[in-house]
C-alpha cells in the first residue's frame, strides 16, 4: 500500500522517533514511561505507533485501537489491551483480581455491586507490573480518543501511577478529543505531531506522484495540506494528470479531516458493491473478528471475490484480524453508507454474534438495525444496561438505556427509561447528555413523583457543577415536589438543599439556610426506626431554626447513628454505611460546627479505610482531604502534606477537581510562604465565581490564622471580623477564637469582648473539651486579674484530652506570653519552650518564630535543630516517602502498601530504597526508630 510503510510515514520525524527511543529505553531500565502523540487526523500518529512497535526489540508489545462505534461499550478498549495478560490474573491481589474479572464479565460480583473503575485501574497496573517483571512491556494505543470512556480513564489512571515499572505506555490521540466527557489524557507527557516541513512534504509528494509535477501546483498542495502526510498521499489520488501538471482545480474549504475522508469515500465508491458492503461490515464490527466477518458475508450473500477486491484497494487487510489502512477509512466507510444498508449490516452482525458469548454486543447491533419501536428489543437493551452497570460500565448503561428508551413504544415506560438513562449519564460524568435525556423523559406521561425525581436529578447536576448559586432553588423546589408527592426521597432531597444553602452562604441571596430549614420541617416523617439521615435532617432544622441548645443534642445523636451504621458493615447496616459515605461532605462540616474532634477522627478513619478497601476513588480524595485537615489540627503536618499530595494525585488521575481547603489550611498554619495570603484569596475568588459563598468566610478565617501566627494582629483582626460577618458552618466559631486573640493583642478590648460573648454561646452549646478549652483560653486573654491563670490552666487541661494539638501548643504560647509580661520569666520559659518545641515540630513556622522571640525576651537562647551524628542535616523525606515509610514501619508488605496508595509494589520498593538512604537504615525493623528520630 502506498505510504503505509513506517519508513515513508516517518519522513522528517527524527525528533519524534528519538523521543520514542527514549521511552522504550526507559521501560527497559525500569523507569515507567508515558507519552501521548497528539495531532490532527492523518498527520502521522499511526506511523509513529508502528515505529514504536518495530523498535521495541526485546520487549513484549501490547496494543489496542479505539473504535468510534465501541465508545459506548464499557471496558471494550481495555479488554483488547489486557486479554494477552489474563493468564496472570491469579498473581495479583484478590480484590483487584475480582474487580477486573467482574469488569470483563468473567465473573459476577458477589455483592451484586459494580467494581470501582479505579480499583480496576489498580488491577491493570498490577497486571502490567507483574508481566513486566518477566519482560519489559511496551503498550501502544492508537486512536485513543475513540476509546470508551471507562477504558480511557482507567488507562490514564495507570499512566499517572507508573514510576519504577518496566512499562511504557504510548497513546496516539487527536488534538481535540471528540468525547464530551473531556480529555482523560490531558496533563500527561505529550508530543505535538505536526505536519512535515516544506522540504520533507515536497519530497514525499514527489515520491508518490508519477510524472512531471508543476512546482506551483506542488507548493500549493503542500501549503493547503499543511504538510499532513496522509493528505499528501491521498488527496493527490483524486487529481488528474492535467491538474497535477498545471493547475490544482478548485480550492476545497472543507476541514482537512473531511477532505481526507472524502478522498477515501471516492476510492470506496469505485469498488464493486459486494466489496463496499464487506468494508461496511468490517467498519461496523470494530473488534476485527475475521471468522465473524465471514459469517456476516454469508448472511449478506456477498461473493467470494469481495474480500480480494477490498484488499486490492489498499484500504483494508484481512489477516488474523481486520486492519484498516487508517482509522479515517473506517469512519469514511461507515458514514458514507446508505442508512438502510447500515441497518442490514448491523442485522447480519447481530445474527452472526453468539448470544451466549456476547449478548450485549448482539443487542447493540440489533438496536442499530431497528427502525420501529420494539418492546422486546428495548427490554433486552435494558437488561444489557443492568449487566453493564454491574461491571462498572455506567456510561455503557446510559447508552443502552438511551437506545432502549428510543425503541420503547409505551410513552410512560419510554419516559421512565429515559429518566434512568439520564441518571446513568450523570453518574458517568456526562451532565450535558443527562440534561438532554431529562428533557426527553419529561415529555412522557409521568406521575408527579417521577417528575419530582427528575427535577431533583436536574438540581443535583446543577449542584455538582456549582455547589452554591443556581443549584439551591432547584434543589429546594425538587424537595418540595417530592414531599407533596409523598416520595420517601424527599428528606434526602431536603438534606441536599440544606447542604447547598450551607455552601452558598452569604451568596445565597434569594434563599438562605433558615428558609430551607423551615421548608425541611414540612417534609414527610422519616422511617421508623429513624435512619441516621432522618435524625440528621431533624437536627439541622432544629439547629438553624431553634438554636444550638435544641439542635446540638439532635445532631450529636445523628452523628452517633452514622457511626453505628458505619460500624455495622452489611445488610441494613451496610446501607447505613453507604449513607455515611454519601453524606460525609456535610456531616464533616457539622462535626466541625460542634467542635467534635472525636467525630472528625472516626469519620476520617472510617472514610479513608472504607474508600481504600472498596477502591472508591470518587470518595477517596474527599476522605483524604478531611483526614489531612484533621492531621493539621492534630499537629502532624507531614502526614497532612502526604495526604494532600495523595488526594491531589488521585483527583488528577480521575479528572476530579482537587479539594483546596486542606492545602490552604496547611499553608495558613505553616506561615512560611510570603504569598500565602494571596494564594488563599485566589482560591476564594475561584470558589465564589461559582456561587460558593462559604469560601469567603473560610478564606478570611485562614488569613486570620496566618496573620496571628506572624504577629500581624491588626491584619488578623480585620480578616477575622470579615470571617464572622456571616455564620458559615464550621468557620464562624473558629474565626471568633482568632478574632478574640487578634483583638486582645491589637488593643481592641471592646471588639474582643463582643467576639467572646458570641464564642461563649457556641462553645458552651458544643460542650466538648476542644470548645471549652479554646473558650477558657479566650477568656484568659481578656482577664487582667488573678483568674487568668486559672483559665489558662483549665484550657491546657481540657486541650490535653483531645486531638487538637495545635490549639494546645498555642495555649502554651499565649500563657507563656502572659507570664512573661507579668515578670514571671522562669515560669514563662517553661511554657514558651513547650510551645516552641511543639510548634517547630509540627512545622508551624510562624507561630514557632513567635514563640522563639518570646523565649529570647524571657532570657533563653533557642538551640537550632539537631543534626545527625555526623553533624549534617538529613535530607527530608518527601510526603509520599514519609507515608510509605510509616506504612512499612507498621509491618505492611510492599504489595499491601501499593494497594493502599494505588501504586505498584515495584514503585513502593523504589521509594523505600530512597527512604533507607535518607534515614541511613538498612532494614524495615529500624524504620520506626529512625522516623521518630527524624
Amino acid at each position: 500500500m502506498a505510504g503505509s510503510a513506517p519508513g515513508r510515514g516517518l519522513r522528517g520525524r527524527r525528533s519524534e522517533c528519538g523521543a520514542l527511543d527514549q521511552v522504550i529505553a526507559g521501560a527497559r531500565e525500569g523507569r515507567g514511561q508515558v507519552l501521548v502523540l497528539r495531532g490532527e487526523p492523518g498527520v502521522g500518529k499511526s506511523a509513529l505507533v508502528e515505529c514504536v512497535v518495530e523498535r521495541a526489540s526485546g520487549c513484549r508489545v501490547l496494543r489496542a485501537v479505539g473504535a468510534e462505534s465501541e465508545m459506548e461499550l464499557a471496558f471494550a478498549g481495555l479488554h483488547q489491551f489486557c486479554v494477552p495478560l489474563l493468564g496472570r490474573l491469579e498473581r495479583i491481589p484478590g480484590p483487584q483480581r475480582d474487580a477486573l474479572s467482574v469488569a470483563f464479565g468473567l465473573s459476577a460480583s458477589s455483592a451484586g455491586s459494580a467494581p470501582d473503575r479505579f480499583l480496576v485501574g489498580l488491577a491493570v497496573l498490577s497486571l502490567l507490573a507483574e508481566a513486566a517483571e518477566e519482560q519489559p512491556l511496551v503498550c501502544v494505543v492508537d486512536d485513543a480518543h475513540w476509546l470508551d470512556r471507562v477504558s480511557a480513564q482507567t488507562l490514564a489512571f495507570v499512566a499517572r501511577r507508573l514510576l519504577a515499572e518496566r512499562v511504557a505506555l504510548v497513546f496516539a490521540a487527536r488534538t481535540t478529543a471528540p468525547d464530551a466527557g473531556g480529555d482523560p489524557f490531558g496533563g500527561l507527557p505529550e508530543i505535538a505531531v505536526r505536519g512535515l516541513r516544506d522540504d520533507d512534504a515536497r519530497a514525499l509528494l514527489e515520491s508518490v506522484v508519477p510524472g512531471r509535477l508543476d512546482e506551483r501546483v506542488r507548493d500549493r498542495v503542500v501549503a493547503e495540506t499543511r504538510g499532513n502526510p496522509l493528505a499528501l498521499l491521498e488527496l493527490t489520488r483524486g487529481l488528474s494528470a492535467a491538474e497535477l501538471a498545471g493547475g490544482f482545480g478548485r480550492p476545497d474549504v472543507r476541514p482537512l479531516a473531511g477532505q481526507i475522508e472524502q478522498a477515501y469515500v471516492r476510492r470506496i465508491g469505485a469498488l464493486p458493491a459486494d466489496a463496499q458492503r464487506l468494508l461496511l461490515a468490517a467498519a461496523a464490527e470494530p473488534v476485527g473478528d475475521v471468522p465473524l466477518l465471514r459469517r456476516v458475508a454469508e448472511r449478506l450473500g456477498l461473493g467470494a471475490d469481495a474480500a480480494g477486491a477490498a484488499e486490492a484497494s489498499g484500504l483494508v487487510e484481512f489477516g488474523t484480524r481486520v486492519r484498516f489502512r487508517h482509522p479515517l477509512v473506517r469512519s469514511a466507510v461507515y458514514r458514507a453508507a446508505d442508512p438502510a444498508l447500515r441497518r442490514d449490516v448491523h442485522r447480519a452482525l447481530a445474527e452472526a454474534t453468539d448470544p451466549a458469548v456476547d449478548s450485549d454486543r448482539r443487542a447493540w447491533h440489533r438496536a442499530h438495525a431497528a427502525v420501529d419501536p420494539d418492546e422486546a428489543l428495548a427490554g433486552e437493551l435494558e437488561r444489557s444496561a443492568g449487566r453493564a452497570q454491574a461491571r462498572g460500565g455506567i456510561a455503557a448503561a446510559a447508552a443502552f438505556l438511551r437506545r432502549a428508551a428510543e425503541l420503547t413504544p409505551d410513552p410512560a415506560l419510554r419516559g421512565t427509561r429515559a429518566g434512568a438513562a439520564a441518571q446513568a449519564a450523570f453518574d458517568a460524568g456526562s451532565p450535558d447528555t443527562a440534561l438532554e435525556l431529562l428533557a426527553a423523559a419529561r415529555l412522557g406521561p409521568l406521575g408527579e413523583a417521577q417528575r419530582a425525581r427528575l427535577a431533583r436529578l436536574r438540581a443535583q447536576i446543577a449542584f455538582a457543577r456549582r455547589r452554591g448559586g443556581e443549584a439551591l432553588p432547584l434543589l429546594l423546589d425538587a424537595a418540595g415536589r417530592l414531599a407533596r408527592a409523598g416520595d420517601a426521597s424527599a428528606r434526602e432531597a431536603y438534606l441536599d438543599a440544606l447542604g447547598s444553602a450551607v455552601f452558598a452562604g452569604r451568596l445565597g441571596l434569594r434563599t438562605g439556610v433558615r428558609e430551607v430549614a423551615e421548608s425541611a420541617r414540612m417534609a414527610p416523617p422519616g422511617a421508623l426506626p429513624a435512619r441516621p439521615t432522618d435524625l440528621f435532617l431533624d437536627g439541622l432544622a432544629a439547629w438553624f431554626l431553634d438554636g444550638r441548645a435544641e439542635g446540638g443534642p439532635l445532631l450529636r445523636s445523628a452523628l452517633w447513628a452514622f457511626r453505628q451504621a458505619a460500624a455495622g458493615g452489611s445488610g441494613e447496616a451496610g446501607h447505613g454505611n453507604s449513607d455515611t459515605m454519601r453524606w460525609l461532605w456535610l456531616t464533616w462540616l457539622v462535626a466541625g460546627e460542634l467542635w467534635d474532634d472525636e467525630a472528625w477522627h472516626w469519620m476520617t478513619e472510617h472514610a479513608v479505610r472504607s474508600a481504600r478497601e472498596a477502591g472508591a476513588l470518587n470518595v477517596l480524595p474527599l476522605a483524604l482531604g478531611y483526614r489531612a485537615a484533621l492531621s493539621v489540627h492534630a499537629g502532624d503536618f507531614d502526614l497532612a502534606a502526604a495526604l494532600v499530595d495523595e488526594a491531589d494525585s488521585i483527583a488528577e488521575a480521575t479528572g476530579h477537581s482537587p479539594m483546596a481547603y486542606p492545602a490552604l489550611l496547611l499553608t495558613a498554619w505553616r506561615g512560611e510562604d510570603a504569598g500565602a495570603a494571596e494564594v488563599i484569596r485566589g482560591a476564594v475568588r475561584e470558589a465564589t465565581s461559582w456561587g460558593e459563598g462559604r469560601a469567603i468566610g473560610q478564606g478570611d478565617y485562614l488569613v486570620a490564622v496566618l496573620h496571628n501566627g506572624l504577629g500581624r494582629y491588626q491584619d488578623a483582626l480585620a480578616h477575622a471580623e470579615r470571617a464572622v460577618a456571616h455564620e458559615d458552618v464550621a468557620v464562624h466559631g473558629f474565626a471568633l477564637a482568632e478574632l478574640v486573640e487578634a483583638a486582645a493583642r491589637a488593643d481592641a478590648p471592646e471588639r474582643a469582648a463582643a467576639a467572646l460573648r458570641r464564642l461563649e454561646d457556641r462553645a458552651e452549646a458544643a460542650g466538648t473539651d476542644w470548645a471549652l478549652g479554646v473558650l477558657a483560653r479566650s477568656r484568659a486573654l481578656l482577664d487582667d486579674g488573678p483568674g487568668a491563670e486559672r483559665l489558662y490552666r483549665e484550657a491546657l487541661t481540657r486541650l490535653e484530652r483531645g486531638r487538637i494539638a495545635v490549639q494546645l501548643a498555642r495555649t502554651h504560647l499565649v500563657y507563656g506570653e502572659w507570664l512573661r509580661r507579668g515578670n514571671r520569666r522562669g515560669d514563662a520559659r517553661g511554657h514558651l519552650r513547650t510551645a516552641h518545641d511543639l510548634l517547630r515540630g509540627f512545622g508551624a513556622a510562624a507561630f514557632a518564630e513567635r514563640a522563639r522571640r518570646e523565649l529570647l525576651a524571657a532570657g533563653e537562647t533557642v538551640r537550632p535543630r539537631p543534626a545527625d551524628a555526623n553533624g549534617a542535616r538529613r535530607e527530608a523525606l518527601t510526603a509520599q516517602e514519609g507515608q510509605i515509610a510509616r506504612l512499612a514501619a507498621d509491618g505492611l508488605t510492599n504489595s499491601e502498601i501499593g494497594a493502599e496508595l494505588f501504586i505498584s509494589p515495584r514503585t513502593v520498593e523504589w521509594h523505600l530504597g530512597k527512604v533507607f538512604s535518607k534515614l541511613d537504615v538498612t532494614s524495615r525493623t529500624r524504620l520506626r526508630t529512625a522516623l521518630a528520630d527524624a
